[in-house]
């Protein structure tokens, strides 16, 4: 018999009568109806089910409820509204970072938590920081665009030293 795991996901409280080691994919898609975290391989690898756990980037479809059990679980639909965007959101829109879009779940959101850690990055570190997410249209330069964009929109003013 699967015991109650209680879940929070783009702030609000779920439980779930399931097996412990059901992949929070499989919730997040089926039972809650949120299409941004896509199924892609199944192994972590391409990226297409990232969430943010706690504010970090987490590949749903190796993390099991157990894992996700107690933790502040954030989908792309959770990041920001229709009426008030995540700035990242904003930038992949003005920059036009889409063909396809099964990668954008994963590129918007490991993008948003690497720019929480590094608010003024490099072209450089964006790519190596997105290196693990998959894209399989070619809209790498775009991408690369709109995270430059957000981070520039996210990151405070530099500070300037006293003469």
């Amino acid at each position: 018999m699967a015991e109650l795991v209680a879940l929070t996901v783009n702030g609000t409280e779920h439980a779930f009568a399931l097996p412990r080691e059901t992949p929070l994919i499989y919730v997040l898609r089926n039972d809650l109806a949120l299409n941004g975290p896509k199924y892609g391989c199944g192994l972590g690898e391409c990226g297409a089910c990232t969430v943010l756990m706690d504010g970090v980037a987490a590949r749903s479809c190796v993390i099991t409820l157990a894992t996700a059990e107690g933790r502040a679980v954030t989908t792309l639909e959770g990041l920001g509204t229709l009426e008030a965007l995540h700035p990242v959101q904003a930038a992949f829109i003005t920059e036009q970072a889409a063909q396809c879009g099964y990668c954008l779940n994963g590129m918007i959101l490991t993008a948003t938590a690497f720019l929480t850690q590094h608010p003024r990055p490099s072209e450089a570190e964006v790519r190596n920081a997105l290196r693990y997410n998959l894209c399989r249209c070619g809209t790498h330069v775009e991408i690369l665009r709109a995270v430059m964009r957000a981070a520039a929109a996210i990151a405070p003013p530099p500070v300037e030293s006293a003469p």
